[in-house]
C-alpha cells in the first residue's frame, strides 16, 4: 500500500511538472479569502438554498449556517463528512472508517432518511433508502466555495425528504480555479492525494481533477480490527461559459471504491454522473434556470446491498419580481431504474423497480411593509408509492434594523416511502422474518420555528432559533413475521444557537450549542419490539468552540473543540474531541500544515453498540498544497 501511495503522488506531481509554466501563470486565487472578510462582509454573502434564489445571509429567515471554503481549509478536513462537522446545526458521528451518521434535529443513524443532500444542485440521496451513502459522496475540498446547511424543513423548495434539514455543497466556478494545484495528506490512519488543473476556453473556463484516498481499518475496544479499511479514487471536470446574459455549466464525476478483500460488510462501489445547467438572465432581474443530470451508482456488499441504480432528473425554475412580490416557480421530473439482487441478509422484492417523481412549486415573497416580508409557498410532489403529496410553508421576516432579523415559520414536510420501506425482505432467502411494508405511507412532520439573527457590532454575530416538531406515521416494525408499518408518532423540541466574535483582525472565535428533546411513542396496537430507539440515537445537547488565529510570517493556528452528550440507546458516554491545525504559507506557491484530529484522547466510539463499535482514534497527519504557477 505504501508503494502504491508513493507512485500515486509521484504521478500527480509529474503530470503537472510536464505542463508548460506559462499555463500555470493563469492561476487566479481570489484576492481576498473569506477568512479575510469582516463579519459584516460575511453577513452579505449570497445564499441560494432558502428560496432557490440569491439573497443575503443576514436576510435569510431560517436556521442556516454557511461553511466557507476557507473554514474547510483551515480545519484540516480531508473528507466531506469531516467538513460538515464545522456546522453547529448538524450532528455528525463517525461510525467506522468509511461510514458516518449525519442528521439535523434528530433521527441520527447510519442510514438517516430525513436530510436532503445536494452537490452543485444534484440530489445525492439514494432512492433505495432515502438517505446518503457518505462513502460514495466526495468532492475536491479545495474547490468548495461554500456549504449551506439548513436545519429545519425545506420541502417547499426541495421536496420530500427535506424534512429536518438541507445540505447544499456548492463548488467554485471553473474561472476561479485556474492553473495547477497538487495536494497531499499523509498519516498513519489515512492518506489523501489530489491534483487539479484549470484553464481558459473561449469566453469560459474549465477544470479537471483527480484524487485518491486510503483509509486504514478501525479497531474495537478490545483492539480487534474491524476490517473496514478502504480505498477510493475519483476524477471529474467542470466547465463554465458566461456571457453576462446567459451562462452554461457542464460537469461530471466518476468514482470507484473498494474495501478490504474478503471482509464481510465492507462494500465495493462505483458510479458516475453528468450535469448540465443553463441560466438565462432576463429583463428586470428575472431569471430562468434549466438543469438536467444523470447519475449511475452501483454498490455491492455480500451481506446487505447489491444495488444498481440509474437516475435521470430534469428541472426548471423561474424567478421574477412583480411590484411588491418576488416570485419563484418551477417543476421537475425524475426517473430511476433500479435492480437490487439478493444478498446474505437482504432481498428486495421485486428485484427490478422503476421509480418516478414529479413536482411543481410556487413561492411568493411579499413586502408587507418596509421592514416586514411574508413568504407563502407550496409544492405538490408525486411518487410511485403514495401519489401526490402537498408541502406548504409560510415564513414571516421582520427587520427592526439592518443588523437584526426576527423570523417565524410554519411548514409541512414528508418523508416519502423508499424501496427499503415497501420492498425490504429479511433474510435474503425464505423463510422471511421481515416481509416488506406493502401499506407503508409517507412520514409526516409539522414544524413551527422562530429565530433571531443579530450583528451587535461589526465584530460579532449571533443566531438563535427554536423549533417544535410534531411527527406522525413514523416508521415502525413488528415481531416476526413482520411487516414495516407507520405506528410511531410524537414531538421534538430544541434550540440552536451559534455566533462569532472577531477579537482582533488576526483572531476569530466561533461557538455553537444545540439541544434536542424528542418524545416519541409507539401507537396503541403496535407490536414493535424496539420502539423509537430504532429511528435514531441522538444526544440531548452538543457544543462546539473554534479559534482561528493568524500569526506573522503566514503561520495559522486553528483549534476546534466539540463536546457531544451521551447517546441513550445503545448507551454511549459523552465525549470531547479536540482538533488542531498549524499551517504555514511558506510562499504563494506552497502551503504546509500539521493536523491533529481527536487530540484529547487516544480513541473513543461515536456511534453504535459500545461492545462492538469502532473506536475513532487520534490521528496526526501532514498536509501540503502546491500551486506551481
Amino acid at each position: 500500500m505504501n508503494r502504491r501511495r508513493g507512485l500515486c503522488l509521484a504521478s500527480l506531481v509529474a503530470m503537472f511538472l510536464a505542463h508548460p509554466a506559462c499555463a500555470w501563470a493563469e492561476e487566479a486565487i481570489s484576492t481576498r479569502e473569506l477568512a479575510d472578510l469582516s463579519l459584516d462582509e460575511l453577513a452579505n454573502l449570497k445564499v441560494t438554498s432558502v428560496f432557490r434564489r440569491a439573497e443575503r445571509l443576514a436576510d435569510a429567515p431560517t436556521a442556516i449556517y454557511v461553511i466557507t471554503g476557507e473554514e474547510i481549509r483551515r480545519s484540516g478536513a480531508t473528507t466531506l463528512p469531516d467538513a460538515l462537522r464545522l456546522a453547529p446545526n448538524l450532528q455528525v458521528a463517525r461510525v467506522d472508517s468509511r461510514t458516518y451518521a449525519i442528521s439535523a434535529r434528530g433521527f441520527n443513524n447510519a442510514i438517516g432518511n430525513k436530510l436532503l443532500v445536494l452537490i452543485d444542485g444534484r440530489t445525492v440521496y439514494s432512492p433505495l433508502f432515502s438517505g446518503t451513502f457518505w462513502d460514495q459522496q466526495d468532492v475536491m475540498l479545495e474547490d468548495v466555495e461554500r456549504i449551506e446547511v439548513i436545519s429545519g424543513p425545506g420541502a417547499t423548495q426541495w421536496g420530500a425528504n427535506a424534512v429536518d434539514g438541507v445540505i447544499n455543497v456548492i463548488t467554485r466556478p471553473a474561472g476561479e480555479t485556474l492553473g495547477a494545484l497538487v495536494t497531499g495528506t499523509g498519516g498513519r490512519l489515512e492518506n489523501d492525494y489530489g491534483a487539479r488543473y484549470g484553464g481558459r476556453i473561449g469566453n469560459g473556463a474549465f477544470r479537471v481533477y483527480a484524487k485518491a484516498f486510503d483509509g486504514e481499518a478501525t479497531r474495537t475496544a478490545t483492539g480487534a480490527s474491524v476490517g473496514d479499511g478502504w480505498h477510493r479514487a475519483q476524477a471529474g471536470f467542470r466547465a463554465d461559459w458566461n456571457t453576462g446574459e446567459r451562462g452554461f455549466t457542464l460537469q461530471g464525476d466518476a468514482y470507484r471504491g473498494r474495501g478490504t478483500p474478503n471482509v464481510l460488510g465492507v462494500p465495493d462501489f462505483s458510479g458516475s454522473n453528468l450535469l448540465a445547467r443553463w441560466t438565462e438572465h432576463l429583463a428586470q432581474g428575472s431569471e430562468l434556470r434549466v438543469q438536467a443530470y444523470v447519475d449511475q451508482a452501483d454498490r455491492f456488499d455480500t451481506t446487505t446491498f447489491d444495488d444498481h441504480m440509474l437516475t435521470s432528473d430534469i428541472e426548471a425554475t423561474y424567478s421574477t419580481r412583480a411590484g411588491a412580490h418576488q416570485l419563484v416557480a418551477g417543476g421537475g421530473y425524475r426517473y430511476a431504474r433500479d435492480r437490487t439482487d439478493p444478498t446474505l441478509l437482504v432481498a428486495f422484492i421485486p428485484a427490478d423497480k422503476t421509480l418516478r417523481w414529479a413536482n411543481v412549486f410556487l413561492e411568493d415573497t411579499m413586502q408587507l411593509a418596509r421592514d416586514v416580508q411574508v413568504t407563502l409557498g407550496a409544492k405538490a410532489e408525486s411518487n410511485v408509492y403514495t401519489g401526490w403529496e402537498f408541502l406548504p410553508s409560510a415564513r414571516l421576516a421582520w427587520k427592526p434594523s439592518d443588523r437584526q432579523l426576527v423570523w417565524a415559520a410554519l411548514s409541512r414536510a414528508v418523508r416519502a416511502p423508499a424501496r427499503i420501506d415497501r420492498e425490504f425482505f429479511f433474510p435474503g432467502r425464505p423463510p422471511f422474518f421481515i416481509n416488506g411494508g406493502p401499506d407503508f405511507v409517507s412520514e409526516i412532520a409539522e414544524v413551527a420555528e422562530v429565530g433571531y439573527r443579530v450583528q451587535p457590532s461589526v465584530n460579532s454575530t449571533l443566531s438563535i432559533s427554536a423549533f417544535a416538531n410534531r411527527y406522525d406515521r413514523l416508521r415502525s416494525g413488528q415481531l416476526p413475521p413482520a411487516v414495516v408499518q407507520n405506528m410511531i408518532d410524537g414531538n421534538a423540541t430544541g434550540v440552536e444557537m451559534w455566533g462569532s466574535y472577531q477579537v482582533r483582525p488576526s483572531w476569530r472565535l466561533s461557538a455553537g450549542v444545540t439541544t434536542l428533546d424528542a418524545r416519541l411513542h409507539v401507537e396503541p396496537g403496535s407490536l414493535d419490539p424496539t420502539g423509537p430507539s430504532a429511528l435514531g440515537n441522538d444526544p440531548r445537547y452538543q457544543a462546539m468552540l473554534r479559534s482561528s488565529f493568524t500569526l506573522p510570517q503566514g503561520i495559522e493556528v486553528d483549534i476546534g473543540i466539540r463536546h457531544v452528550g451521551r447517546l441513550p440507546k445503545p448507551a454511549l458516554p459523552a465525549y470531547t474531541a479536540v482538533d488542531a491545525r498549524v499551517g504555514w504559507r511558506v510562499s504563494r506557491e506552497l502551503e504546509l500544515a500539521l493536523v491533529a484530529q481527536n487530540a484529547a484522547d487516544p480513541s473513543h466510539p461515536e456511534f453504535g453498540d459500545p461492545a462492538s463499535a469502532s473506536r475513532i482514534e487520534r490521528s496526526v497527519f501532514l498536509k501540503a498544497a502546491w500551486r506551481p504557477w
